[in-house]
Order: structure tokens, then C-alpha cells, then sequence
């Protein structure tokens, strides 16, 4: 992945200082890194706190999308949102899967965790790496892993030739589990405001979800993260929720949406949970 190690500091100052739309990186993204960044131990705080760009006023949510903005300036980065896999198997294998579509090794979401990882991992040392680059590039792809048609068949490029309707709308089926599903749930429960969407999430971390939580942080002794194991039920979740009752002209109301709408919250509170825990791994 030499590619994505490549300083582009120019672009980086220049591209943070844009200014962010509503979507799923607001919202899904946003999500993730709030509950991430409220589970930091107190040395991991800090070092977020230093690498944020000051506008983001220590909000990483704020600036988790930044990865979804910078791919259609940095190519290159594009293929690092996603790992898709061969139709119908249900699971994912590094060697296989992790790849571009050149073929070139390492270049998917979970080759991309484990080397913005590693450069973090040079925290306070003499590095040569974008270390604010390497943190917006992790927290965003932390969430892009845990969505599930982001781990999604190959040939339907993870839903997004499937075409549906969302109750009346037109829609693939990749944006209805980035956007429609968390959109739809924030308008009918939450009074369209995320910060209650979050704080449920964040409840049920703390309560439903309490004696699952440790198991959600673990990776083998040896690793700071553990992306193959997120992606792995990334398609299995893939298989049995998204895809399933979702073929091509099929209409979507609420048996779709309420079914796998606590897929989507749990995913979400997933990924805030590892995020957390890879930083507190990281930063000590």
C-alpha cells in the first residue's frame, strides 16, 4: 500500500477546510466516532485532541467523512472503502479478497485499518507520516467495515447495481444500509436529531449489549486491531440481513426496515466500540 502512505500534506490542509454536507458520513460516521471518542482512555483523548485539524473544536465525528470527500481528489484511495467478496459464499479471506481491481494486495478496507494503524503506532517518534491523515483515514474506515455492504458480492459491486424502492423512492440497495435505514429511523423515533440516535446506540452499549462489549474489544494478544474479524461479519451480516428479501425491483417498506434496523445500530455501536479500543491500544 504504498499509495496510501504517500504525504500529501498540500491536499490534506486544503481538503479539511471544506465544508461537510448532510449524508451517512454525517450521520453513520458521525455516530460511530462520537461513541468512540467517548470510551478514550485519557492519554488517547489527548493525542486524538492533538492530531484533530482546530476546526474540527475536538469533534472527530465532525470529521469522520473526510475520507469519503478526499477519494475523488485522492484516486488512489477509493478501493481502501470496501472488501468485497465472491457471490454468495457469506465470507471473506484476506488473501482472496483484500485486493483492488488491479489486483494489487492490501488494498481494501482491511489492509487499510491495519496500515493507518501502523502509522499511528509512530506517534510521538520522528515519523514520516500524516499523522492527522492517518487518524481521519482509520475513524472512517472503522465505520465503512462495520457496514455491512461494505463487505458486500463483487459482481453487484456490495449492492449498489441492485435496484429497489425504499417505500416510494428509487434507491440501490448499498444506499439504502448507508443512508435510508439510519435516515428513516432519526425521522420516525428520534425527531431527526442524531445526538438522540446516538445516545440509544450508547445505552444499549452500556445495558443490552454490557456482557458483549469486551468480547467486541478483543483482538489476539499480539494485534492492535482486528479487521479481519469485522469483516468477516460484515458479510455474514451481509448474507442474512441486507441482501436476503432484497432482490432487484423489490419494494422495501417497514417489515425490511424495522427488521434490520437493530442490524444497523448494533453494526454502528460495533464500530464505535473498535474504534475506541484500537486508539486506546495505539495511544496507550
Amino acid at each position: 500500500m504504498k499509495c496510501c502512505k504517500i504525504q500529501l500534506l498540500v491536499i490534506l490542509s486544503f481538503m479539511v477546510l471544506l465544508p461537510y454536507t448532510k449524508g451517512w458520513g454525517e450521520d453513520g460516521h458521525a455516530i460511530v466516532c462520537r461513541i468512540a471518542q467517548s470510551r478514550l482512555s485519557d492519554s488517547a483523548a489527548l493525542a486524538v485532541k492533538k492530531l484533530l485539524p482546530k476546526y474540527a473544536q475536538n469533534d472527530l465525528g465532525s470529521v469522520c467523512s473526510w475520507a469519503d470527500r478526499v477519494r475523488f481528489y485522492l484516486h488512489w484511495s477509493a478501493a481502501l472503502h470496501f472488501a468485497d467478496t465472491p457471490d454468495n459464499l457469506c465470507n471473506y479471506q484476506y488473501d482472496r479478497d483484500c485486493k483492488d481491481q488491479n489486483g494489487e494486495k492490501g488494498r481494501c478496507v482491511v489492509g487499510a485499518i491495519r496500515n493507518y494503524t501502523d502509522q499511528l503506532l509512530d506517534y510521538g517518534k520522528d515519523t514520516q507520516y500524516n499523522l492527522t491523515q492517518a487518524l481521519l483515514f482509520l475513524s472512517h474506515f472503522m465505520g465503512d467495515v462495520h457496514q455491512p455492504l461494505h463487505v458486500g458480492f463483487t459482481s453487484d459491486k456490495g449492492a449498489n447495481l441492485i435496484n429497489v424502492h425504499w417505500f416510494t423512492r428509487k434507491q440501490n440497495l448499498h444506499h439504502i444500509w448507508d443512508v435510508n435505514i439510519i435516515e428513516t429511523a432519526e425521522e420516525r423515533f428520534y425527531n431527526s436529531d442524531i445526538n438522540s440516535f446516538t445516545n440509544a446506540i450508547q445505552e444499549n452499549i452500556t445495558k443490552t449489549w454490557s456482557a458483549q462489549v469486551r468480547g467486541w474489544e478483543t483482538c489476539n494478544s499480539k494485534e492492535t486491531t482486528c479487521p479481519d474479524i469485522y469483516a468477516s461479519e460484515g458479510i455474514q451480516a451481509a448474507c442474512k440481513w441486507a441482501y436476503k428479501g432484497a432482490p432487484e425491483g423489490s419494494v422495501l417498506e417497514d417489515d425490511y426496515f424495522l427488521s434490520r434496523l437493530p442490524v444497523v445500530s448494533l453494526r454502528l455501536a460495533q464500530g464505535g466500540v473498535r474504534l475506541a479500543a484500537t486508539l486506546n491500544r495505539i495511544f496507550g
